[in-house]
Parts: C-alpha cells; sequence; structure tokens
C-alpha cells in the first residue's frame, strides 16, 4: 500500500484494519467508501432486507461500462460492411464512446451530490436507452458514433453514482466488503460479453446487439426505484457545478497525482487501443470465426483477474509503487513484442494473441496500484481525485482508440505501435514522477 500513514477514522479503526480487497477492487473505491457515514439507518436496512437484490442492481449500474462495448466487439466488421464503412470509421465507435463517458462522470458526480443519487442515474439510464435504440436504428457509421456518446453519457452516470451509494449505505470494513463483492461479479461481464454477443450477431443480427442493450437499460431502470434513496436531504453539497469543475484543476497540477495518472492513462490507451484494433485484427486478417472471438477475448479477462489476485498478495509485501513500476515494465515489453510482430507477421495469430495477453494481463499492476497512490495524497477529496483519474483513463482511451482508426490499413500494425507507446508512456510516468516508497511490512 502507499507510504503514507493511514488516517484515523472516528471509530478509532484505520483503513488499514479494514478487510482486505478483493482482486478487482481499485483500492481508490474502498478508501472513499471507507471515509462516509453512511445513509439514514431506515435506508440501510431496506439495503439490507433486499441484500441481493441491491447488489443485483448495483453490479448492473457499474458493469454499463463494459457491457456497452463488450457486447458488440464481435460484430464490429459486419457492422462495417452494413454501414458501408470502413474499419477506422468502426473503430471510432469506440472513440465516441470514451468521449461521452470521460466527460459524462465529470458532470454526474457533482450533479450526484447535489440533488440525490436516484433521479440522476435514472435520467442516465433514460439517456442509455435513447443512445442504445438510436445505435441500432442508425443508418451511417456517423450516425452510430454519435448515439454512442449519447449512450455513454447514460451509462456512466450508473457507474459512477453507483459508487456513491455504496458509500452512503454501508461503513468502514463492510463498505469495502461491499465493494469488493460488486467489482468480482461485475467482472463477469467482460468475461461473457463477447461470447453473448458472438452469438446474438449469428442468430440475429448486428442491431439486434443494441436492442438487448435497450431491454438491459429498461430492466435496470425498472429495477432502481426497489432501492431507497441513500443521500439525505441534508447531507446533500450545496456547492455549485462550477465550483466543483474549479476544484478538478486544482488537482491537476500536482505532480505526484500526473505520475500516478499519466501511468494509468498511457496504459487505457493501450487498453482501448486493442478492443478498437481486436475484432479486426482477429476477425477480419486472421479470419477467427466471430463467434469465437469472444473467447480469445476472454482469455485476456482471466490473465486481468489472475493479476489482480497476485497484486493482493504481493501489494504489502513490496508496496504499490514497486509493483506498478513492474507491471508498467512488463507492458512496455509485451507492447514493443507486439509491434515487432505485427509489422513482421512472425507467429501469425499467435504471434499477436501472445503479447496482446501479457499486456492486457499488466492490468492487474498497473490500474489498482496508479488509483490508490493518486488517492493516497489526498484522502480528504477521494471522491474528486477517483472522478478526475477515471476521466484521465477514459480520455485516453479515446486517443488510443482513435488512433489506431486514423491509421487503420487492414493490418494488426497500427494496433501494435499504438500498444507499444502506450506501454512505453505508462513506464516512463512510473519511473520518472512516481516517487519510490519502502516496501510495506509484511503481515
Amino acid at each position: 500500500m502507499p507510504a503514507n500513514a493511514p488516517e484515523e477514522r472516528g471509530d478509532g479503526t484505520t483503513p488499514a484494519d479494514a478487510a482486505p480487497l478483493a482482486p478487482d477492487v481499485f483500492p481508490g473505491d474502498a478508501v472513499e467508501s471507507a471515509t462516509a457515514f453512511g445513509a439514514s439507518a431506515p435506508a440501510r436496512t431496506e439495503a439490507a432486507r433486499h441484500g441481493w437484490c441491491v447488489l443485483a442492481i448495483l453490479s448492473a449500474l457499474m458493469g454499463f461500462a463494459s457491457i456497452s462495448t463488450d457486447l458488440y466487439l464481435p460484430a464490429m466488421p459486419a457492422m462495417g460492411q452494413a454501414l458501408g464503412a470502413d474499419a477506422g470509421m468502426v473503430e471510432l465507435t469506440v472513440s465516441g464512446y470514451l468521449i461521452g463517458f470521460s466527460l459524462g462522470q465529470l458532470l454526474w458526480g457533482p450533479i450526484g451530490d447535489h440533488h440525490g443519487r436516484r433521479l440522476p442515474v435514472a435520467i442516465g439510464l433514460v439517456l442509455f436507452v435513447i443512445g442504445s435504440a438510436g445505435c441500432a436504428l442508425a443508418g451511417s457509421a456517423g450516425a452510430l458514433i454519435g448515439w454512442r456518446i449519447v449512450q455513454a453519457a447514460g451509462a456512466c452516470a450508473g457507474v459512477v453514482l453507483a459508487r456513491a451509494m455504496v458509500r452512503d449505505l454501508f461503513e468502514g470494513y463492510r463498505a469495502a466488503q461491499m465493494l469488493s463483492t460488486l467489482m468480482t461479479v461485475m467482472a463477469i461481464a467482460p468475461l461473457l460479453g463477447p461470447v453473448l454477443g458472438g452469438q446474438i450477431l449469428a442468430f440475429a443480427g448486428w442491431r439486434a446487439i443494441f436492442w438487448t442493450l435497450v431491454g438491459v437499460g429498461l430492466a435496470t431502470l425498472a429495477a432502481l426505484f426497489t432501492l431507497p434513496e441513500t443521500l439525505l436531504v441534508e447531507r446533500r453539497s450545496r456547492a455549485s457545478l462550477g465550483r466543483a469543475l474549479v476544484r478538478y484543476g486544482e488537482l491537476i497540477r500536482d505532480r505526484r497525482l500526473l505520475g500516478y495518472a499519466g501511468a494509468g492513462g498511457f496504459f487505457y490507451g493501450g487498453m482501448f487501443a486493442y478492443i478498437a484494433g481486436t475484432p479486426f485484427a482477429y476477425i477480419t486478417y486472421y479470419h477467427v470465426p466471430p463467434q469465437f472471438y469472444g473467447l480469445l477475448f476472454g482469455v485476456g479477462i482471466i490473465g486481468i483477474m489472475a493479476t489482480n489476485l497476485l497484486n493482493a498478495r504481493l501489494v504489502m509485501r513490496l508496496g504499490s509503487e514497486r509493483l506498478l513500476i513492474r507491471g508498467t515494465g512488463a507492458a512496455a515489453l509485451a507492447g514493443i513484442v507486439l509491434a515487432v510482430t505485427a509489422w513482421t507477421g512472425w507467429g501469425g495469430l499467435w504471434g499477436l494473441a501472445v503479447p496482446l495477453f501479457l499486456f492486457i494481463s499488466a492490468t492487474g499492476f498497473i490500474v489498482a496500484n496508479s488509483i490508490a497512490g493518486a488517492l493516497a495524497g489526498f484522502p480528504e477529496r477521494a471522491g474528486a481525485v477517483s472522478a478526475l483519474i477515471g476521466a484521465i483513463h477514459y480520455g485516453s482511451g479515446i486517443i488510443g482508440s482513435a488512433l489506431v482508426s486514423a491509421f487503420a490499413d487492414g493490418t494488426p500494425w497500427p494496433m501494435g505501435w499504438v500498444i507499444a507507446l502506450a506501454g512505453i508512456g505508462s513506464l516512463l510516468c512510473a519511473r520518472l514522477l512516481v516517487p519510490t516508497a519502502a516496501p510495506a511490512a509484511s503481515h
């Protein structure tokens, strides 16, 4: 964990006393949740009475970011053929989504603090449904990109405010445990999304994938109103939206924060280059059947889960800074190998798939540790830092996916060099801007 001494909570405990986090939990989420005092007793009692229902709804809200993109990845080549668009234009549907998602979450957080949780989430779900229906009816790639922005602007409300609802409902250890469970459940979405999307494509066509998302949005909207409002009126923020946005500018000037944000941000750029580029590299270039694309994609998710588990075991012994540097080093090396194999064609499909697997697997060492490090320097402003880091991550994803689209030439080479540069950039930020701390004491 970061070297900063832990702050004592009101009950005399410290964050170090909390239950260990599940491998897919960003430590920053747990820190943010542990500092809240919770909602009213009736709200907590109501949530506890419907425990599994609350778990399912919050997991669905937090999983919208993954399912909105992962479900249609196998259909990207078919979408391009149907809309008369080349690979670069279809890949911009990923970039368009990231634009809406990265900017939207900066707005929904302050809105949720000011107006409560359920109403903003409901508005976001309505936007998501409208955007998904627009994607299903789109007659051109340009229209599809526009509707993806609308879809993302709605989806991110649920992702941002679901974490806030957990902070409202649960305190201390229970908040960390609940977030651990939610993150573990939502990891299923990117694992199964491409597989399910491939089957929908095979039986009903690519437009049916977006109609499926319409159904998911409507079902979640209906279920939302079974949850209590978790933020009482007297606990809501009185600060204006403008003031909340000004605070982001104050944070971004901190060198240490820039180091952690850069390490994670560059990596996210490479990760979304992978998301935008692999459907065409695997399906179009190497002729992998769309229904099997999800299996190759799912192997990467398993790698992420494995390194998250390993990171959770090693972080107390080696320290998050050292693991971050080692993770970024592994990502840079895998990216360089990928660029070489993508350029030369050495190893064929597996020459591409293996370094991609190694690059994506580094997620477990990079994302959690970069967010934890950023939050450690601003414990009293964890919410703002969390939203800012998320926006930087997804904003970098815009650049990564857009570069793959702009230089698309029908080969895996553009994806390869973008991922290589992303890995090198992530390593440089970790080495040059992140302070090195002594290893944490083992327990």
